[in-house]
């Protein structure tokens, strides 16, 4: 018997990244549930308050804003205590007692199938199944509990006894005790050798906790790229129409990926230039000889997650316009031109197409609709797509304080 689309449970997603949002909304719709999206806190807080249908909370713990993913799964488990929590993490595993009460953690990269298993699980929804357990005749159940008493006894019965040392494993003895002499006799040396070279316990501390410290970021990034490139594989292949198709998007994407973090690794992950960002992404697609993307607009710094979200998007833009857009026919052009609004404190985008074949509305919502469409809400921005006849326009309109990072 089929359910009605109002009976399917609501799960809210807390992601602030945009790949790993679209991850887990494959993931929730998987699982048979509807899935409703915020960027923070603080926006999901305002969706909890303004609708009574969310089964369960699914969100991030780092995140941007007023309080991280912990933080606000115990505000929404101390209000709505009935709402289910599941909690994900690349970096941070809060233990239990750190947890709300009947709360889930996974790391990320996340699972799909053990995900979908755990939502299954928690929010129902004809997910559980009853297993009969078997009847045993009452003269074989004896049977069967005492061979296991005879099984366990067996096996704690079962001992080793150590033999005493031959000489040969005497002398190795022997020796390892000098060995071990000779090692704290260097650890003494190396550090009188610090000593006189000027680096004294507090400045070694110093270095072994920055050492600490860059290792953790370096985890925690490594964690964070492996989740998103997980999610690449997973919407490349998800909607391809055959194996190869699906192949040719994710090297693509994972290529867009990677030279954004080029971008990045020049200037050490801190803001970057937008004309540098927008160049980026679309040089590969540039003619040889020819100029088809036009700029036009004034440079700012953008934070490292806004250039990642921008550059993974116009990657999916040139994909499109070179397959069936503008730039899918040698006298097609793109224009690329923004503006910044100084007392809205807001910038405005568009990707205008000329030149190309007529444009007709696509019959589905592709992946790359869906990541264009997502960027406005990573930016807390709006998203327009326009397929008019004579060329294609996607327009981008965020607030600056979403790309620029606060003083």
């Amino acid at each position: 018997m089929s359910a009605d689309s109002t009976d399917v449970p609501n799960v809210l997603i807390v992601e602030d990244e945009m790949m790993l949002r679209m991850r887990a909304v494959d993931i929730v719709e998987d699982a048979g549930f509807h899935s409703v999206e915020a960027v923070n806190a603080d926006e999901a807080m305002s969706i909890l308050e303004s609708r009574s249908d969310i089964s369960l909370l699914f969100t991030d713990i780092q995140m941007p804003g007023t309080m991280d993913g912990l933080k606000l799964a115990h505000t929404v488990h101390n209000r709505w205590p009935d709402i289910k929590i599941i909690l994900v993490s690349g970096q941070v595993k809060p233990s239990e007692a750190e947890r709300p009460v009947d709360s889930r953690f996974f790391g990320k990269p996340l699972g799909m199938q053990q995900m979908i298993t755990e939502l299954q699980t928690m929010v129902g929804h004809g997910a559980l199944k009853i297993v009969a357990r078997p009847v045993i005749p009452p003269e074989e159940e004896v049977v069967q509990t005492a061979a296991a008493i005879r099984s366990t006894a067996l096996i704690h019965v079962a001992v080793p006894i150590e033999p005493p040392l031959s000489a040969h494993e005497a002398v190795l003895s022997a020796e390892n005790d000098s060995l071990r002499v000779l090692l704290e006799q260097a650890g003494i040396d190396a550090k009188v050798l610090l000593a006189q070279a000027g680096i004294d316990a507090k400045e070694r501390e110093a270095a072994d906790k920055l050492q600490k410290l860059i290792l953790g970021e370096l985890h925690h990034r490594i964690k964070n790229t492996l989740a998103t490139v997980s999610a690449i594989a997973s919407q490349s292949f998800r909607a391809a129409p055959s194996i190869e198709h699906g192949q040719q998007a994710m090297e693509g994407r994972l290529a867009a990926l990677g030279r954004a973090h080029d971008l990045l690794m020049q200037i050490s992950w801190s803001n970057a230039s937008l004309t540098h960002t927008f160049s980026g992404a679309t040089e590969p697609f540039e003619s040889q000889g020819a100029r088809r993307f036009h700029f036009n607009g004034p440079d700012i710094r953008v934070t490292s997650g806004a250039v990642i979200a921008l550059a993974m998007t116009f990657n999916e833009l040139c994909t499109n316009t070179t397959k069936f857009g503008a730039l899918s026919i040698p006298t097609g052009r793109v224009e690329i031109a923004w503006t910044i609004d100084d007392d809205k404190q807001r910038l405005h985008l568009t990707w205008t197409e000329r030149g190309g074949p007529p444009v007709k509305p696509p019959e589905r919502r592709s992946f790359g609709t869906r990541m264009m469409e997502s960027l406005g809400q990573q930016l807390n921005g709006q998203v327009q797509l326009s397929y008019a006849p004579t060329g294609f326009v996607y327009a981008l309109d965020v607030p600056l304080g979403s790309l620029i990072a606060a003083a």
